[in-house]
């Protein structure tokens, strides 16, 4: 089952495309992070959605969010295909032990051997904010993490509201 909205977020460290460890979620000083995972790299859906993230990146950090992509492939493949497409977003392998952060996250489709197409986003406590699918044949689209970073604001909103009870 997906990770629910209020649920901590389970923490982890992964090797990028370039063999650095990452550690996540981590808002890096900002408002939040949005963890991308996806089914698997050179597939048509996956590229596409992955270039219209990576556009989306300054846009992301310019509201406070940092982006990771996550995925079972290897960190080789996610090198060769981040370097194919000028992806510029840290690329994650959870490659092994296999897919064992989107097991976490309750995305892995063991079925398949692979994440499924999910955006959570987790604000700067850890804590998911909100989550956003996609299907085997549409990819997630700026309106839907628009949607999400809006949850983020109304949350900090919520959060920042005195108590009137």
């Amino acid at each position: 089952m997906v990770i629910e909205v209020g649920a901590r977020a389970p923490r982890f460290a992964l090797r990028d495309a370039h063999g650095r460890t990452i550690e996540g979620p981590d808002a890096r000083g900002g408002r939040g992070v949005l963890v991308a995972f996806f089914p698997l790299a050179f597939t048509p859906v996956c590229t596409d959605e992955l270039r219209a993230l990576d556009d989306d990146v300054a846009r992301f950090a310019a509201g406070g969010v940092s982006v990771v992509a996550v995925s079972v492939d290897s960190m080789a493949t996610l090198r060769a295909f981040g370097d194919a497409h000028g992806l510029a977003l840290p690329l994650l392998s959870d490659f092994w032990p296999h897919g064992a952060v989107a097991s976490a996250y309750g995305v892995l489709l063991p079925d398949r051997g692979w994440a499924d197409r999910v955006s959570v986003l987790v604000d700067a406590t850890g804590v998911v904010r909100a989550v956003v699918r996609g299907t085997d044949e549409r990819p997630r689209d700026a309106a839907a993490h628009d949607a999400a970073l809006d949850a983020l604001d109304a949350d900090a909103l919520d959060t920042a509201a005195p108590d009137r009870g």
